[in-house]
């Protein structure tokens, strides 16, 4: 490689093309990424939070899908144990729905199709004991329990992100793809950034872009009527806590649409997700009237008292760029990732990405790669497998552990606030609290748990620039948040913003 110029230039900041930074820069290849945003800003934020294998997709026969998602959990929450943790789901029954027989068939499948050790089995349950019936109409009397995990999903897109800055990456957020022209067998990628213009040099472009990839390639590469992406809009709703369990639920609707019920911050149950086909600028979508609706109504079939639109404390929605494969129905496109290369060494590859879900995001990564080393020929091998993410460098079952840690060197911390802070930076928690004796060690507060402390640390580590980037990105504060103590926060990160340290 000349001076200046990198092997990859990643268009895109979002779970996939973070991922796929950090494997390439792991490997030994010089790798430049532009979000055009902030990390984490589109689709990655807005998923159902879970690491899962994808029930439902058994019933379209997507079973290398689901193999592939199973063998994921466990990797991945051995990777970042802090953000990713195993959740129980039940699944309420009753003659009404799919027959018991199926549902039973299809978790014996789930169980055993791949991966799973750490993880419990599948169960069946007797609703009318078990704590998760209570909150349920008297007419589920039989359920079924099983295994996925949780993710904070923004984080595990700048934890990726993280690590590949410290091996090296060049991670540039809010900066703004231009043009991407072939030049002498390289490609000449012009950026906007604050203002000014650069051109960046590099030998392949990854094209990780999400909903817009379409746009990259029609407007940056000058590829026109792209249409290999079909946008469903999915969105999700924040209600004050429903049921006081851990448990989580799947629900059958009426549709054959399945919609989750759960725990969220401690204090709120999360519910979603909605799926439909959407037109126009991913930017721009925002929640209807009718999903929040829709959503209320699915969850009303099952909780004995009912959800209601006005019980919404929050929602957001994101856009899924699932590939085109023709489905009638956005439930039945498929969630599985499809990579087209164009071009060669001698002329300047691009390689662009479509679809894909955020449990594969390590496995597409992988296979981008294999696509890359067909390109650029093969340096190191596969890594990320047994690599864990920053703060992650502590046992799969040892987060109790690592709190306890925590809460006997910060003593002054109630155990809410040091769980809290394990929960979203793992062992680098401790870089945070430092030297700190008390409350008032860690600076201005911004709400109730929110200090300057943790503040600068995401605008010095993390690419944090905005009081939104901390509140519903970094952290999900912002629903605590009041409007007083975010205009404060705006204030203060304006007058310290610095550029990133990333160490």
């Amino acid at each position: 490689m000349s001076q200046g110029v990198f092997d990859l230039f990643v268009i895109g900041g979002g779970i996939n093309g973070c991922g796929i930074a950090r494997d390439a820069q792991g490997r030994g290849y010089s790798v430049f990424l532009a979000e055009m945003n902030d990390l984490a800003s589109g689709t990655s934020r807005a998923a159902t939070k879970l690491i899962h294998g994808g029930l439902r997709y058994l019933e379209h026969y997507e079973f290398a899908l689901v193999r592939e998602s199973l063998m994921e959990r466990e990797i991945l929450w051995a990777m970042a144990p802090h953000i990713i943790w195993p959740l129980r789901f039940v699944l309420p029954h009753h003659n009404g729905l799919r027959p018991a027989w199926v549902l039973r068939l299809g978790l014996f499948i789930y169980d055993h199709l791949g991966g799973r050790k750490l993880l419990p089995a599948t169960r069946t349950l007797d609703m009318t004991r078990h704590v998760s019936g209570k909150p349920l109409k008297r007419l589920f009397t039989r359920g079924f329990e099983y295994s996925d995990c949780w993710v904070d999903d923004a984080r595990l897109v700048v934890l990726n992100a993280m690590d590949a800055a410290q091996r090296g990456a060049v991670i540039q957020t809010r900066t703004k793809v231009v043009s991407a022209r072939r030049d002498s067998g390289l490609w000449s990628v012009v950026v906007k950034s604050d203002g000014k213009r650069q051109t960046i040099k590099a030998r392949m472009l990854v094209n990780a872009a999400g909903p817009w990839v379409d746009l990259v390639i029609g407007q940056a590469l000058g590829i026109n009527n792209a249409r290999n992406v079909r946008l469903v809009q999915g969105s999700h709703i924040i209600v004050h806590k429903i049921f006081e369990h851990d448990f989580c639920y799947i629900f059958q609707n009426a549709d054959n649409r399945i919609v989750f019920a759960i725990p969220y911050e401690r204090d709120y149950t999360l519910i979603g997700t909605t799926d439909h086909d959407y037109t126009g600028d991913p930017a721009k979508a925002e929640i209807s009237k009718a999903e929040i609706r829709y959503l209320c109504s699915a969850a009303s079939e099952y909780f004995t008292k009912p959800v209601l639109p006005a019980d919404v404390v929050w929602s957001y929605c994101g856009v899924r760029p699932l590939f085109d494969d023709g489905a009638s129905k956005a439930q039945e496109a498929t969630r599985d990732y499809v990579l087209k290369l164009d071009g060669t060494a001698q002329t300047g590859a691009v390689l662009n990405i479509f679809g894909g879900k955020i449990t594969t995001y390590r496995r597409l990564s992988e296979h981008v790669l294999e696509k890359i080393e067909e390109v650029l020929g093969k340096k190191h091998r596969k890594w990320t497998q047994a690599a864990t993410l920053p703060g992650g460098d502590f046992p799969a079952q040892g987060f109790g552990a690592l709190v306890g840690t925590i809460s006997r060197d910060y003593p002054f911390l109630n155990m809410r606030q040091a769980t809290r802070l394990v929960r979203l930076y793992g062992t680098r928690a401790a870089m945070i609290l430092a030297t700190a004796k008390t409350m008032a060690d860690l600076g201005q507060m911004f709400g109730p748990d929110l200090s300057e402390a943790e503040v600068r640390y995401l605008m010095e580590h993390e690419w944090a620039r905005t009081e939104e980037d901390v509140l519903w990105r970094r952290t999900k504060a912002g629903i605590v948040t009041s409007k007083a103590d975010s205009r404060a926060l705006a204030s203060f990160m304006k007058s310290k913003l610095a550029k990133p340290k990333f160490a």
